[in-house]
Parts: structure tokens; C-alpha cells; sequence
């Protein structure tokens, strides 16, 4: 597959109205107190719901907890999950999303962004977030695995590199971005001797996500997206797999359940919503880690990171919507 027959198939986008893309982020964007700023006594309503659902405190989580508690990857996504569904609820009540808005999300952020582009309901992205969850954070307990961002240098060197080290490039970012994944070994290597031109950040996640390191939490996961119900999207909703629009219910979740052992491809994705000719990138919160790949790989996309809801008040009011 070549980014030229990904940008192909979108191309039907870029003849429509579509030019809102609505974002959601995956783990690692998470923060202290990201929910505090979104309660009300109807959100507290549906959190508590959530919660039992999911069988964490998900407005305790969201408010109170430290740090070091919101790195647990059975507490984290489903948190990121609801957190980001707050907000988009919050955002539709605006009168900003619309048939023709492009909606993509981030890893985890696909459970969310399948909420919004109607596939699924809040409960079951949440439910299913939850068991994707505490299955990875399960997988990441048989061997010593992480994942270290590499920022900088040749792709094609960088990929090279990558690959004699036994690594995998489970994230394709864009923006200058590759993410390496596997043994814990070959990612110490890779610090001490980073390719030419480039940096490596060790990322604070419990594994190598989308590698065949996490198939044990796909089986778990397909199991668990047999009992969901689908429905066709009723937005345009871009697979993180290839960056392609979804075209029915049952494509979407099969292809969230398969991402856990292959890459994110965010690059096309960003590169999809180029080729829609998208003037307006909103992310939903916790937001700002996907807007900055969106500033550095599209810098001419005006850019609205939704941390609290005077930023969504904001925005409303600049495009005409309600700001409610």
C-alpha cells in the first residue's frame, strides 16, 4: 500500500463539505485533573454510570489522582476514553459536528472517535475500552517491553535501524515522529546509540503496544467486541490502520481489534484529512499531544485543543455555534 492509493481512496472527501476533523488522543496524553474543568451534575450523572460500567472511579480518577496513579494501563484508557467523550458531547451540543466531519482517533482514541461517528454507543467504547485495558496491562506482564519515541533523522534510516535492533515502528506519527517498540534490551540500545540526526525519548507505557507482543490482549479483545453492537458510521471515520475511511460498523471494530498487534499509522491519517482539504482541526480533551502533530505536519490547519470549556467556548463563538 502506498500513500498515493491512501490518498486515492479518501480523495472522494475532499469533493464534499468535510472540513472539520474532530480528533481523539490515545494514552500518554492523560493529566491530573483533566475532568475537573468538564463536571456538571449531568456529566457527574453519565461518569457515575461509566464507572460501573468500567469498575473504576472515573471522577475520582479524573479530578484527584496523581500522576502516578493515571499511568496504569487498565485505569488510563478508559479514562482517556471518557474524558474525551465528555467533551464531545459537549462540542455537539454547539452545533459543530455535522454530518460531513471527519473524525479519527489516536490508538485508544478510536473507541472514543467510533462513539462520534455513531458505531458505537458512549457505554459499550467505554466497556470495550475497559477490557482493552486490563488485557495490555496483563500482555505487558510476560516480558520486559516499552516503546521509546525516536524524533529526527532519515525515515528510511531510522526504519532501518529499527529493524536490526529486532524493533518494531508501532507508531508512524508523521511529523518527524517514528515510535519503536519491543524488548526492553534492544530499546536501551537504540538510547545508546540513536540513528544519525535523531533523538530518542523513552515513552512512559507499560509495553510494546501494536506489536505481536500484545496478542493476548487481542484475543481478549475480540472477545469481547463479539458481544458489541455496531452501526454504520454516520460521519466519516478514518482507520488508524491505513488512514482509510470506514466504511461500515462492523469494518470499524474489526480493525480497532486488530490494531493492537500492528501499527499506528497517524501519518496517513494526518495525511487524509490534508487530502479533505480540512481547514479546522479540533481535538477533544485530554487534548494538545495530537494538535501538535497537526502544527508541525499541517501548519496551515487552524488548530483547537479542547483542555477546558472556555476554549470550546471560544471556538463556538469564532465559527457560530452556540457555545454550549
Amino acid at each position: 500500500m502506498t500513500l498515493t492509493s491512501d490518498l486515492l481512496t479518501i480523495s472522494e472527501l475532499s469533493c464534499g463539505t468535510a472540513r472539520t476533523a474532530v480528533l481523539a488522543p490515545g494514552q500518554g496524553a492523560q493529566k491530573p485533573g483533566m475532568l475537573l474543568p468538564w463536571l456538571s451534575p449531568d456529566v457527574e450523572r453519565r461518569l457515575d454510570r461509566w464507572s460501573r460500567i468500567c469498575g473504576i472511579d472515573l471522577i475520582r480518577l479524573g479530578t484527584t489522582a496523581e500522576a502516578g496513579e493515571l499511568v496504569d494501563t487498565a485505569i488510563t484508557q478508559p479514562l482517556v476514553v471518557a474524558t474525551a467523550l465528555v467533551v464531545s458531547e459537549s462540542l455537539e451540543a454547539t452545533g459543530m459536528l455535522s454530518a460531513d466531519t471527519l473524525v479519527a482517533g489516536h490508538s485508544v482514541g478510536e473507541l472514543a472517535a467510533a462513539a462520534v461517528a455513531g458505531v458505537l454507543s458512549a457505554e459499550d467504547a467505554i466497556a470495550v475500552a475497559a477490557v482493552r485495558g486490563k488485557a495490555m496491562a496483563a500482555a505487558c506482564e510476560l516480558e520486559s517491553t516499552g516503546m521509546s519515541a525516536i524524533v529526527g533523522g532519515d525515515p528510511v534510516e531510522v526504519c532501518d535501524r529499527i529493524a536490526r535492533l529486532g524493533l518494531v515502528p508501532a507508531n508512524r506519527n508523521g511529523a518527524g515522529q517514528i515510535v519503536a517498540a519491543g524488548r526492553s534490551a534492544a530499546l536501551q540500545e537504540l538510547s545508546a546509540a540513536p540513528p544519525a540526526g535523531a533523538k530518542v525519548v523513552k515513552l512512559p507505557v507499560a509495553g510494546a503496544f501494536h506489536t505481536h507482543f500484545m496478542e493476548p490482549a487481542r484475543e481478549a479483545l475480540a472477545a469481547a467486541a463479539a458481544t458489541v453492537a455496531v452501526a454504520d458510521p454516520i460521519r466519516p471515520l478514518l482507520s488508524n490502520s491505513d488512514g482509510r475511511q470506514v466504511r461500515s460498523g462492523s469494518e470499524a471494530l474489526a480493525k480497532i481489534v486488530a490494531q493492537l498487534t500492528a501499527p499506528v499509522r497517524w501519518d496517513l491519517c494526518m495525511a487524509a484529512i490534508a487530502a479533505a482539504e480540512a481547514s479546522v482541526v479540533i481535538e477533544l480533551a485530554p487534548a494538545g499531544t495530537l494538535t501538535g502533530m497537526v502544527r508541525r505536519e499541517l501548519p496551515d490547519v487552524a488548530r483547537h485543543a479542547l483542555k477546558t470549556p472556555e476554549n470550546l467556548a471560544a471556538m463556538a463563538e469564532a465559527y457560530g455555534g452556540t457555545g454550549r
